[in-house]
């Protein structure tokens, strides 16, 4: 008798667990929700979340409001919702660094990618573009990847390119010199829109450039020789990929996604996750998202097979680089 009692009161306790927390799904959220963002106003990661959170806004009937914490390539805000209280109401907007390459590189870092978040859904992901300059006399006659691997093997270690420092578009060229065999030297700048004008001004002769780099591409400043991601960018449907181009299974993007702290209660998540998906897809929001890349979303089982998959592709390129952090 006293077994079964016990057993009982833990089916009721946990019972009562359950309706406790669907309760507060159904009525979540009651108060504003803080999306902190490790990076300045304006920037990607910046201009998505907000884009998100004025659509969960008005859909849940609670602001969702962008709070800004920039620095150390987004791990002061990453920490600070790694260390939030799991009830629903402080999320992470962050680029793919801050997940899948900081703790690579960092030894000081203070968050564990992995296990301290709880992922939602990429919104956006931005294939890079590898670029040259067509007025550059070392690479007016470069028009493809092959072109600009043979000019690397036949000057050894003597051509640079460029980057906006420890980052994607970094790892990116590293990847690609060790699949391709070739050495080239990295000129690392203060960020991509520096690297941009470097290769412009002649003073590197190649570049995994962002989005920003079709216009450029269009008008003839730049030619692009291939595109970082496993499909073709539809605004440069004629660029291969770099995987089609001779080295299969290449595939780098930039992403911008939301995350949770890790006990976040389930039926939270999926709100969340729902309503998030039908926000970037959202005709007039994925108009706007366009701006900074395809829309794309994944489950959360999706998106952290993802996580796990680019982790370790990318500490291998660091490894095999020694790239130290800058």
């Amino acid at each position: 008798m006293q077994r079964t009692a016990r057993l009982l009161a833990v089916i009721a306790g946990l019972c009562a667990s359950a309706l406790a927390t669907e309760a507060l799904a159904q009525k979540y959220p009651s108060r504003p929700v803080k999306i902190m963002v490790g990076f300045s106003a304006g920037g990607p990661v910046d201009v998505v979340a907000r884009i998100i959170g004025d659509r969960l806004g008005n859909k849940l009937g609670q602001p969702f409001v962008v709070e800004n914490r920039a620095g150390a390539n987004g791990m002061i805000a990453a920490e600070g919702v790694a260390r939030a209280d799991a009830d629903g109401y402080t999320m992470l907007a962050c680029n793919s660094s801050t997940i899948t390459l900081n703790k690579t590189l960092f030894k000081d870092i203070r968050y564990d990618p992995q296990l301290d978040f709880a992922p939602l859904t990429t919104v956006v992901s931005a294939p890079l573009v590898l670029v040259v300059n067509p007025e550059n006399p070392k690479t007016a006659n470069v028009k493809s990847v092959a072109d600009l691997v043979a000019a690397a093997k036949a000057a050894p270690g003597a051509l640079a390119y460029g980057s906006g420092g420890n980052g994607i578009a970094h790892l990116a060229m590293e990847l690609l010199s060790q699949k391709a065999g070739i050495k080239l030297i990295h000129v690392p700048y203060r960020g991509g829109s520096a690297a941009e004008v470097g290769i412009l001004a002649q003073e590197v002769l190649a570049v995994f450039d962002p989005l920003s780099a079709v216009p450029l591409v269009k008008a003839g400043k730049l030619r692009a020789l291939a595109v970082s991601s496993a499909e073709r960018l539809p605004a440069l449907p004629d660029v291969p990929t770099v995987a089609e181009a001779g080295y299969p299974g290449f595939d780098i993007s930039f992403w911008v996604g939301f995350f949770m702290p890790k006990a976040t209660p389930a039926p939270i998540l999926e709100t969340l996750h729902r309503e998030i998906v039908a926000a970037a897809k959202d005709p007039a929001a994925e108009e706007k998202l366009g701006s900074q890349g395809v829309v794309s979303v994944l489950s959360p089982a999706d998106y952290a097979a993802k996580i796990a998959k680019e982790t370790k592709e990318l500490a291998e390129v660091v490894a095999a680089a020694n790239i130290k952090a800058e």
